[in-house]
């Protein structure tokens, strides 16, 4: 973990070109207070927008970004964007839960609590995407859309996993196994019977599967209990209304 001008981050341990550039950041050095202390960096939360947006302007000048990160509507759906536009971004945040970009300068950005951050760049260090992957993105193809959009070659591209909740935190339903079990009977791993009658979900082995089915094989990241460790992690899943932490990938001009 690094930290400058009090915002704290992880940065991703993945074989990347050096020209890209990735982050996600922990819920520490922002000016939120209370359930969103205190880098909170989602304006739909019930937070007050003005710390929301010092935040966010905290986060622009530590990454040094000439433009506005393209903030997203994320609706759990499969949608995909590309990052573009003017340095200030556009007025209203499209409705999707992934970006692209092969621009410089133009980071790609995913906010989650308990959901899965997944970033992807290519060998050739010439584009970058960032998918908003909670479990109905991954039941939907979330990650296929996403690579659709980037347009490159599965074999190509390098992954990254980031915070997430853990499986022993992650309760689901029949139902939400099912619609798995559906899509590929090897997501069958992904779930581990408890006493309730429920389910026991792993995110990162279902988007595992969910990459290498699509041919992506260079796959970075996860293992970790966001849940677990609320003093650094946004918790939203039982902990009620609280922040959220962003995921970010960019490539840096030559």
């Amino acid at each position: 973990m690094s930290g400058r001008a009090a915002v704290h981050y992880i940065e991703p341990q993945w074989p990347a070109p050096p020209r890209v550039r990735a982050i996600a950041t922990l819920r520490t050095g922002g000016v939120s207070t209370g359930r969103f202390a205190s880098l909170n960096l989602a304006q739909h939360v019930g937070d007050d927008r003005a710390a929301v947006a010092h935040n966010r302007r905290l986060l622009r000048s530590w990454l040094g970004l000439e433009a506005e990160p393209l903030w997203l509507d994320q609706v759990h759906g499969t949608r995909v964007v590309e990052a573009a536009g003017g340095p200030a971004g556009p007025a209203v945040a499209p409705a999707a839960d992934a970006s692209f970009t092969r621009a410089p300068g133009r980071a790609c950005v995913v906010m989650t609590a308990d959901c899965l951050p997944v970033l992807f760049c290519n060998r050739a260090g010439t584009c970058v995407a960032a998918a908003h992957a909670g479990w109905r993105g991954l039941a939907q193809g979330i990650l296929d859309s996403t690579l659709a959009a980037l347009g490159e070659p599965a074999e190509s591209l390098i992954a990254w996993l980031g915070p997430a909740i853990e499986q022993e935190a992650f309760e689901v339903g029949p139902e939400v196994r099912e619609r798995f079990l559906a899509r590929d009977p090897l997501h069958a791993g992904a779930f581990r019977a408890n006493p309730r009658g429920r389910w026991q979900a792993d995110l990162y082995a279902l988007a595992r599967r969910e990459l290498v089915r699509a041919g992506v094989r260079a796959i970075d990241g996860g293992g970790f209990a966001a849940s677990g460790d609320r003093a650094r992690f946004f918790w939203s899943r039982r902990g009620g209304q609280t922040g959220r932490m962003a995921a970010l990938v960019w490539l840096a001009f030559e």
